[in-house]
């Protein structure tokens, strides 16, 4: 059986439909991403930052980029849920497992990208302050070594770099409020509040202006009944704009912590 020979122009049309048609749906793929991260990051319009996420993965599954995103608004909606009763808390669980799940898929297939790591220990984080973090010892840990790995690639831009060391350091501080010796058996003794402090203002370095870093550190700082140093901080939140859904909780609590200073 002959095979059917095609001139030179059809064989020229083909490649270009195949090209035009490549570029249109990387295109589409990107312009979703982009709409999902307005919502996020802008309008503060979880559900719908999710849908434009979700569309894009139809159209491209597994593709990192998506993954790390939908990972990162799957913690933002469970951060929003009611946890009132038994069923409450197993439904906010489980979108932080969600979370979870996506960001550990988005390491496999990007396991040189920073993001990927920061993503995963954020979402194991969530999961082990839902369990209570000295009950499941081996998840803490992970959290701590994602972060290092994150921070050891050192890509993603500053913000990216900046969240690593702002959840390390949260990861520090809230660990380090148990007695040493006691955490210690659960391999937890790294843990150190100086160690936090200086990370927190490692984030504050790369990405400053941002309330939330100001505000944990701050805290910190008021662990270690240093408040000439605590209220700099609050007044750095007070003094710092708007950029993340929480924001306007950090700045009325900020507020009023310096009241009574």
């Amino acid at each position: 059986m002959k095979m059917k020979k095609f001139s030179l122009p059809v064989i020229a049309f083909l490649f270009a439909v195949i090209f035009f048609s490549c570029i249109s749906y990387a295109q589409n793929v990107q312009d979703l991403i982009s709409k999902g991260d307005d919502y996020l990051n802008v309008k503060f319009d979880n559900q719908k930052a999710l849908d434009a996420y979700s569309e894009a993965d139809k159209i491209s599954p597994k593709n990192w980029e998506v993954y790390w995103r939908l990972s990162r608004v799957y913690v933002y909606i469970a951060e929003h849920m009611p946890a009132y009763n038994d069923k409450d808390k197993d439904a906010q669980l489980a979108e932080y497992q969600k979370a979870y799940y996506y960001a550990d898929e988005s390491v496999k297939l990007a396991p040189d990208q920073s993001v990927t790591y920061v993503r995963r220990a954020i979402a194991n984080g969530r999961i082990a302050l839902f369990k209570g973090i000295f009950t499941v010892g081996g998840v803490v840990n992970a959290v701590k070594a994602d972060c290092d790995k994150a921070i050891a690639l050192g890509n993603g831009g500053n913000y990216v770099q900046a969240i690593a060391h702002y959840v390390l350091a949260l990861t520090n501080a809230k660990v380090s409020e148990k007695w040493k010796p006691a955490r210690a058996i659960l391999g937890l003794g790294w843990a150190d509040i100086n160690v936090a402090i200086s990370e927190y203002q490692k984030a504050i370095n790369l990405f400053p202006n941002f309330r939330m870093f100001y505000f944990d550190l701050a805290r910190a700082y008021m662990r270690e009944d240093d408040n000439a140093k605590a209220k700099e901080m609050l007044n750095k939140v007070v003094q710092s704009p708007k950029r993340d859904e929480n924001d306007d909780a950090l700045l009325t609590e900020a507020k009023t912590l310096l009241q009574h200073m």
